[in-house]
């Protein structure tokens, strides 16, 4: 892969997310959204997963959990993530951190109707994160989710919602040829942001 430019440091870092996120729509053969989500435990204790993007503007990062799985739980009590994306065949990554909350329920249910049917009575019909003695347990759950909706709209359970991450920290790091990689961290101070270069 032909070395890239250096990352631009007179960039809006929201601007440079969603053309690097473009990029990776053209080029990742599946999820270019994924990213991993780290959250902590107000002791402390880090717990990290992948999960999908599902909003990105000048207010924050989206995505949607269970709020009562472990990560809905570390995110009540402690707002505070971390995000990665890394897309291999770009050769890029960017982080993210920052304070989270929710979205407002106007949003959660135009998104949990936006989701496949199935998706929905899985949602409804898990209790995520917690032991499960046997799959069919779970599929007994699903089906009697089915037959309860059937062809009817199907409600987004209260314990399922959305968070936002407004980010005041926002690093882009591009690969170059002998690990003497390009990095750039984008730092929030009040309304403005402070942009520098980093070593690699």
């Amino acid at each position: 892969m032909p070395s890239l430019p250096l990352i631009d440091l007179t960039s809006d870092p929201f601007a440079l997310f969603a053309a690097w996120m473009s990029d990776a729509e053209a080029s990742e053969p599946n999820d270019p959204n994924a990213m991993a989500v780290a959250t902590s435990t107000p002791d402390g204790r880090p717990s990290v997963r992948m999960l999908l993007l599902k909003g990105a503007d000048e207010r924050g990062f989206v995505f949607y959990t269970n709020v009562e799985s472990r990560k809905g739980g570390d995110l009540l009590a402690n707002p505070h993530v971390a995000l990665l994306f890394h897309w291999k065949s770009l050769r890029r990554q960017i982080r993210i951190e920052g304070p989270v909350t929710q979205v407002s329920d106007e949003e959660a249910d135009a998104y949990f109707a936006s989701r496949s049917p199935m998706s929905r009575l899985g949602a409804i019909a898990s209790d995520q994160s917690r032991p499960l003695d046997e799959r069919s347990t779970f599929e007994e759950r699903l089906q009697a989710a089915e037959e309860k909706y059937g062809n009817g709209p199907i409600p987004r359970p209260n314990n399922w919602t959305g968070f936002r991450v407004a980010p005041d920290a926002i690093e882009f790091w591009q690969d170059r040829p002998f690990r003497l990689h390009d990095r750039a961290l984008w730092t929030r101070d009040g309304s403005e942001w402070n942009v520098t270069r980093l070593y690699p």
